[in-house]
C-alpha cells in the first residue's frame, strides 16, 4: 500500500491578550503544537486554541493564552524553539501537542520520545506544568510503527507523571465530514470537539487565583 506523506502544516501565530485583560491575568498558558493547534485551513479565530481562550475568559479564569504552534513542526523543531519562548513568556502551563509530524515522516520513535521528554524537562525547569496530548497516525503506516507510536505518549506520561489527553482529535476522524480533504486535519466545525477532548484534563490543572 502506498504511504502518503503529509505535514501537520504552515504558520506560527501568537494570541496575545488585550492591554486591559493582561493586567488582570495572573497566569500564562502556552499551547506548543503543530497544525492541529495552528488552525490549519481556516482562520485562527476558529481554531480550538482560540475557543479555549474564549472559554477561559468567559469563565473568568485568570489566564492569557499564547499559541506557539507552527504548522509542519516536529518535536526536533519544537525543542529547538522552546527555550526562547520560555524566556519570553515563562508559561505556568504548557499544552504539549507535538509528535504527529514525526510519525507522518516515519522518524525514529526514540528521537521523538527523547525530544518530548526534553521539552517537559525544560518547561518544568522554568517552573511550569505540562499537559501532554496524544495523537494517532493513519493505519497505512503499519502496526509495527503506528502502535508503538501511539503507546509512546502514555509511556512518557507515566514515566514523567504527566496528565495525558489520550487522543487529541478523538471522535473526529470517524466522521469524514468533519475532516479536511487531506484526511489529516479536522475542519473548523470540529474544533469545539478538540476543546472538549482537552478540557477535562486541563481544567484540574487550572488555578483561580
Amino acid at each position: 500500500m502506498k504511504v502518503r506523506f503529509f505535514s501537520l502544516s504552515v504558520v506560527i501565530f501568537v494570541l496575545l491578550p488585550s492591554a486591559a485583560s493582561a493586567a488582570e491575568d495572573s497566569y500564562t498558558l502556552m499551547v506548543w503544537g503543530d497544525s492541529l493547534s495552528a488552525a490549519y485551513g481556516f482562520s485562527e479565530e476558529q481554531g480550538w486554541v482560540a475557543l479555549l481562550d474564549e472559554k477561559l475568559n468567559s469563565e473568568n479564569w485568570p489566564y492569557r493564552v499564547i499559541n506557539g504552534s507552527v504548522s509542519g513542526e516536529t518535536t526536533t523543531g519544537g525543542l529547538e524553539r522552546l527555550p526562547a519562548m520560555l524566556e519570553s513568556y515563562s508559561p505556568d502551563l504548557v499544552i504539549l501537542e507535538l509528535g504527529g509530524n514525526d510519525g507522518l515522516r516515519g522518524l525514529p520513535l526514540e528521537l521523538m520520545k527523547a525530544n518530548l521528554k526534553s521539552m517537559v524537562d525544560l518547561v518544568r525547569a522554568d517552573g511550569g506544568e505540562v499537559l501532554l496530548t496524544g495523537i494517532q497516525i493513519p493505519p497505512n503506516y503499519g502496526p509495527r510503527y503506528t502502535e508503538p507510536f501511539f503507546a509512546l505518549f502514555r509511556e512518557i506520561a507515566e514515566e514523567d507523571s504527566l496528565p495525558l489527553v489520550p487522543f487529541l482529535i478523538d471522535g473526529i476522524p470517524q466522521q469524514p465530514e468533519l475532516m479536511q480533504n487531506d484526511g489529516i486535519h479536522p475542519k473548523a466545525g470540529a474544533q469545539f470537539m478538540i476543546l472538549e477532548n482537552v478540557w477535562p484534563y486541563l481544567e484540574p490543572m487550572l488555578k483561580k487565583s
